[in-house]
This record gives C-alpha cells, sequence and structure tokens, in this order.
C-alpha cells in the first residue's frame, strides 16, 4: 500500500493498494466522527461493492444508509443532486455525519457536490472505483454537476477527508472502461513526467497499477497544493478537455470522458504541430501512444460543432480560452486563445 498526503485547505491522505475496501470503516473513524454514513452509489457499482462497503462501516461503528441512482453521466445533473439532498434530509443526516463516495467520476462529482453544500458543508470520503476516478476526479476537491448547457458548470471546491483507492476494485471494470481511465494517465505523462510517458509506451495496458495510481495522485497533489482554487497552473489539468467536452455534448454523452480527452489531445498535439508549437514528432508521439491504448484519436464531429461546445466551457474568460497545449512530452503551457482564432486551431487538428 501506498499513501500520499495531500496538503489543500483541508489535509488529507489518498491510500492505494489491494483489499483497501476492507478498512474502509476504520480509516473513515479516524478522520470523521462515529455517526451516520450516506453511502452514495450508482447501478453499476453497488452490486458490485456496497454490501462490503455497508459491512465494513457498521463494523466500525457507523449507521449505515444508501442512496443508489442509475449508472451514467446523465445522472450528474440538478435532478440527481436534488434527490440526493430531500433524501439526506429525510434520513436526518446532520453536520457530524458523513457521506461516502463509492463509484466513478460521476458518484465522486456528485457526491462531493452534495457535501459542499448539504448543511452547507459535511465530511464525505471519497473511494474511487475506476481508474479514471482514482487517479483524477477522486483527488483535489473539484465537485460538480452538469447543465444542459455544458459540463461541471456548477460546482465548488471541496476536499474529502479521506480518499481510499482499492485497486482490486479494478479487476471489475471493463477494458473499455479501464481504458477511459488510461486517458487520464496518459494525460500525466504529457503534462509532467517523460518517464512515465515512456513506461506507458513500453508497458501498455499492463502497467504496474498501483505504481503508476500513485505517480499520478503524487503529481496531482503538486498541482493542487501550488493551485487549489485553479487560477493558475492547475489549469494544465485540463489538456484535452476543451475540445473533449465538445466531443461529449455533441455525442450526448455517447462518448465517454476519457476517450473524448484522447480525442482532445490528440486534436490539441496536432493542433500544436501545425501552429509550430511543439515539432510534429511530439504530436505523434501523443497519437500514437493514445492509438496504442486503443483510444480515439479523431472524431465525426465538425469543426464547428467542438467550437460552439467550446464556448459554453467553464474555462472560457470572456473572449479567451484557456488552451492547453504541449510544447514537449512533459512540457505543456497555457495558451489564452481569443475565441476567434479557436475554430482555426481546432480545424488544424482534426
Amino acid at each position: 500500500m501506498n499513501i500520499v498526503k495531500v496538503n489543500a485547505s483541508t489535509a488529507y491522505e489518498v491510500m492505494i493498494g489491494g483489499g483497501l475496501l476492507s478498512c474502509l470503516g476504520q480509516e473513515t473513524a479516524k478522520v470523521a466522527k462515529v455517526g451516520k454514513a450516506a453511502i452514495v452509489s450508482d447501478s453499476n457499482v453497488w452490486p458490485l461493492y456496497g454490501v462490503a462497503a455497508k459491512k465494513s462501516l457498521e463494523n466500525a461503528g457507523f449507521s449505515v444508509i444508501s442512496f443508489v441512482f442509475p449508472a451514467g453521466e446523465s445522472s450528474k445533473s440538478g435532478a440527481t443532486y436534488l434527490e440526493l439532498m430531500n433524501f439526506l434530509a429525510k434520513n436526518h443526516v446532520t453536520r457530524s455525519d458523513c457521506l461516502v463516495a463509492l463509484g466513478g467520476g460521476v458518484v465522486g462529482d456528485l457526491t462531493g457536490f452534495a457535501a459542499a453544500t448539504y448543511l452547507r458543508g459535511i465530511s464525505y470520503i471519497q473511494v474511487p472505483t475506476t481508474l479514471l476516478a482514482a487517479v483524477d476526479s477522486s483527488v483535489g476537491g473539484k465537485t460538480a454537476i452538469d447543465l444542459e448547457c455544458g459540463k461541471n458548470l456548477v460546482g465548488a471546491f471541496y476536499q474529502p477527508k479521506l480518499v481510499l483507492c482499492d485497486t482490486d476494485t479494478l479487476n471489475t471494470l471493463s477494458v473499455d472502461i479501464f481504458r477511459d481511465g488510461c486517458a487520464e494517465v496518459i494525460k500525466y505523462g504529457i503534462l509532467y513526467d517523460p518517464q512515465l510517458f515512456s513506461h506507458l509506451q513500453e508497458h501498455g495496458l499492463s502497467f504496474d497499477r498501483e505504481t503508476v495510481i500513485t505517480r499520478c495522485v503524487e503529481l496531482k497533489r503538486d498541482v493542487v497544493a501550488e493551485d487549489e482554487f485553479d487560477t493558475g497552473s492547475r489549469m494544465k489539468l485540463n489538456l484535452g478537455h476543451t475540445v473533449g467536452h465538445g466531443v461529449e455534448a455533441g455525442s450526448h454523452y455517447g462518448v465517454s470522458h476519457g476517450k473524448a480527452v484522447a480525442i482532445g489531445m490528440a486534436i490539441v498535439s496536432r493542433g500544436a504541430a501545425a501552429q509550430g508549437i511543439c515539432n510534429r514528432e511530439t504530436a505523434d508521439r501523443i497519437v500514437m501512444l493514445l492509438q496504442q491504448f486503443g483510444l480515439p484519436t479523431a472524431t465525426e464531429f465538425t469543426c464547428d460543432v467542438l467550437y460552439d461546445a467550446a464556448l459554453s466551457d467553464k474555462k472560457r474568460s470572456g473572449g479567451i480560452v484557456n488552451l492547453i497545449v504541449p510544447k514537449a512530452i512533459g512540457d505543456c503551457v497555457i495558451v489564452p486563445t481569443p475565441v476567434e482564432a479557436l475554430k482555426t486551431f481546432i480545424r488544424e487538428g482534426l
């Protein structure tokens, strides 16, 4: 087991290793009062791990209730959020109780936002069960729900009390879902770590999970410590996301987040090469690694569709969109791009 300590407005540990779900109760009792614990999960994860999580919490003295919603991005909505709020109120959850997010990114984002806003803030624990959530969304305190106009447009920065990543839960992921998380892993290599990038090239999908997840969490830990509220360097973590969110929106979320980010990273890399920000070899290496992992690097959506979606992106500031662009493997820059120039950039990357 590895432990990464995150120093943010709330300091907490990220525990990474096999078999940790059985320790959920005792670890939660170390960081939250032993009272009522509300597990929030979805219809895919709850049948697999709900009983084990509930048993562990009960063995540690918690009174456990559960809220399970239909799996999928469409549930990360205002309607589900209000259902959860009413559920917590009807079950008399108080500020001395806690929420437990058991699932992937949708579960973690929704639960975190609920914890940030219910009774003006209660404790919550992240228990990521997908690779994508383990390396990215469970760490750093970004919480959100979607609006019809765009993804993650309503949210809050709110840190968990603990992140407990049981790597054994990844064994029940389909290869397709596991690949989704690999897009975010590759992102960390492109952004910060040429050695991680090379490791992924060498090992492909058989990379050492505990080691790689730990490295990704360490990298995110450093970014969060420097820029918790996403006003500067943390924006780099959005590599591929501006265009990727356009792919998601255009497909009505039929294209998963990881695949959309992979497409976004490929488009931005090719656009950067076309504009001389990086060389063609760098762009080709990025695209080839994404393809090695079975991730898409192109889209059927037109430049106009992706551009229109980008204009609704939460990272837009007035007439500027902050694009994250690779200069070299391990070296990316924030390029403030006027919206009128964004369409050209996307077109050159398609």
